[in-house]
């Protein structure tokens, strides 16, 4: 199965599909260049399979690129920045 994730800019979240199926999102509030992140779901029928991860990877990606911050406001995000600290310069 093949998973995509996609930046929802008009939604404010970050979509990740599994085989073209919603899966799982990340949204966030932008403000004064940083983007808060203030939940992450993974829908129960895809839970498992690392999908937040996935999703959560993606953003930081793209906010890194885009030259913003993060405030990790969801208990996710956090955990991945702390076992991920190469995104630790984001916070």
């Amino acid at each position: 199965m093949a998973a995509t994730v996609e930046h929802d800019v008009s939604e404010s979240r970050f979509e990740i599909y599994l085989d073209g199926q919603l899966a799982g999102y990340a949204d966030y509030f932008e403000r004064n260049g940083a983007r808060d992140f203030h939940h992450t779901v993974t829908y129960p029928q895809f839970r498992g399979q690392g999908l937040a991860a996935e999703v959560v990877k993606a953003a930081l990606d793209d906010t890194k690129a885009s030259g913003l911050t993060v405030i990790p406001s969801c208990s996710y995000v956090e955990k991945y920045i702390a076992e991920n600290p190469s995104y630790a310069e984001l916070v």
